[in-house]
């Protein structure tokens, strides 16, 4: 018996540290993990793609004819700002996912193995930005069927879903440190979107910001969501709508200012994702 234990080999010590690609290469694994349960749930896409279509019917034609005249010209306007509202409100699934992960004890058992200690954190990220690209091209699927067009050209539509994806991977650090502090999903939920529907619909997504209070419109126009919308709007309409007031004459202010405010939030909000989220662990 000694004999036998002698002769055992050593298990092999594993590395301190994790090698930066090695981690991205964890990283995508866990993404993949993350995208790949949509193929055995495809329920999971509903959230994705039901809520937003609803959102541009409804609004197109229940209150496009009141608010722009007809529904076609109301359409022109506020699609690109549905499109950045959903974007955001689709962000606060990365935090119901991670809230999931930790009150499973996944994330626990995640972080007992191998692996680069930010790779499941940065999975999820990642997974959110491939879903919220197909719900980008799915809603500007169904707005150029009723009607939608595209003003400018590909590169100037692909720099507006460019700047929506990463607005949305800045903000998803919200999002993250909603669902590290939760205690159950649907908290983050709660919080989430009682939290998002004030910013949302305090901007210029659905009317036009002249339309509103002479006191409001200060505070509209210094929303992110306006500006991003108004980048958005000028990337993908650009001077098809001039002489009306819908036009927006550059995406060049907001769009610099848009990244600016992904900067801003990043900044603030990730630093405090991973504190709050090494004291949870």
């Amino acid at each position: 018996m000694s004999t036998a234990t002698a002769a055992r080999p050593a298990p092999a010590e594993l590395s301190p540290r994790v090698g930066v690609g090695e981690g991205i290469r964890q990283t995508m694994t866990l993404a993949w993990r993350t995208i790949v349960q949509v193929r055995h749930n495809p329920w999971e896409l509903g959230d994705f793609s039901i809520q937003p279509i609803m959102f541009v019917l409804l609004f197109t034609y229940v209150f496009g004819g009141a608010i722009a005249g007809t529904t076609g010209d109301y359409l022109t306007f506020a699609l690109p700002g549905i499109i950045v509202m959903n974007m955001l409100f689709i962000t606060m699934y990365v935090g119901t996912g991670l809230n999931i992960d930790l009150t499973k004890g996944v994330f626990d058992r995640l972080r007992s193995l191998p692996i680069a200690r930010w790779a499941p954190m940065a999975g999820r990220i990642i997974a959110d930005q491939v879903k919220q690209a197909w719900s980008i091209f799915l809603l500007l699927a169904i707005g150029m069927l009723l009607g939608f067009r595209i003003g400018t050209d590909i590169w100037s539509l692909l720099a507006a879903v460019g700047l929506m994806l990463v607005f949305a991977l800045a903000f998803s650090w919200v999002s993250v440190l909603v669902g590290v502090l939760a205690k159950d999903p649907e908290k983050v939920q709660l919080f989430g979107f009682t939290a998002l529907f004030p910013v949302t619909f305090v901007s210029n997504v659905f009317v036009p910001t002249n339309t509103m209070p002479s006191w409001l419109q200060p505070v509209v126009d210094a929303n992110p969501v306006t500006i991003l919308s108004d980048a958005c709007r000028a990337l993908m309409v650009g001077d098809d709508t001039a002489g009306t007031e819908w036009y927006v004459a550059s995406a060049t202010t907001p769009a610099v200012q848009s990244l600016l405010w992904a900067a801003g939030i990043a900044l603030v909000f990730a630093p405090l994702s991973v504190w709050a989220l090494r004291r949870r662990v």
